[in-house]
């Protein structure tokens, strides 16, 4: 019986830290005790709440995200993060923001996750929001309120 080789699946190339200087707009979190595991790092899980914590907050400050009573709410439909050097309780994290892909509906925002001062992010990741009506939860086109305010994480202006 002869098989059909299956070819070797390319494996994409690691992901490496990146500077500060990718990065225009950023975020301060304060870690808390609770955000450390049992091997004395912050938890993989506390990374993922951060993303969502300093795009969210950033949204709000600007007006374009009302979490009450706004018509549209986004919803994470895709989330990866990619960790290069531990962090842990008690550091100051600084999360930077940027927008790689503004659709009709859909945005995807990239985080890099960085120890105060440090130049290099200690994580990178990125999530995606669909943005849907808050009551029949279709896809809405993004409001403008929301483009004015992602504008900024496209450019690299402030």
């Amino acid at each position: 019986m002869n098989a059909t080789p299956v070819p070797a699946a390319s494996t994409p190339p690691r992901r490496m830290p990146e500077p500060r200087s990718a990065y225009s707009v950023f975020r301060t979190i304060t870690t808390r005790w609770a955000d450390n595991d049992a091997y004395g790092h912050v938890n993989n899980v506390i990374y993922y709440s951060w993303f969502d914590t300093a795009v969210n907050a950033y949204l709000i400050e600007r007006g374009a995200l009302d979490i009450h009573s706004g018509e549209t709410i986004g919803l994470v439909v895709e989330t990866q993060c990619h960790y290069f050097v531990p962090l842990a309780f008690p550091q100051t994290v600084e999360a930077g923001i940027r927008v790689a892909h503004l659709g009709n509906s859909s945005v995807r925002y990239e985080v890099g996750l960085f120890a105060q001062g440090a130049p290099e992010s200690a994580a990178g990741g990125h999530f995606v929001h669909v943005y849907v009506g808050r009551e029949d939860r279709r896809p809405r086109a993004l409001p403008q309120a929301l483009k004015d305010a992602l504008e900024p994480l496209r450019t690299g202006s402030t």
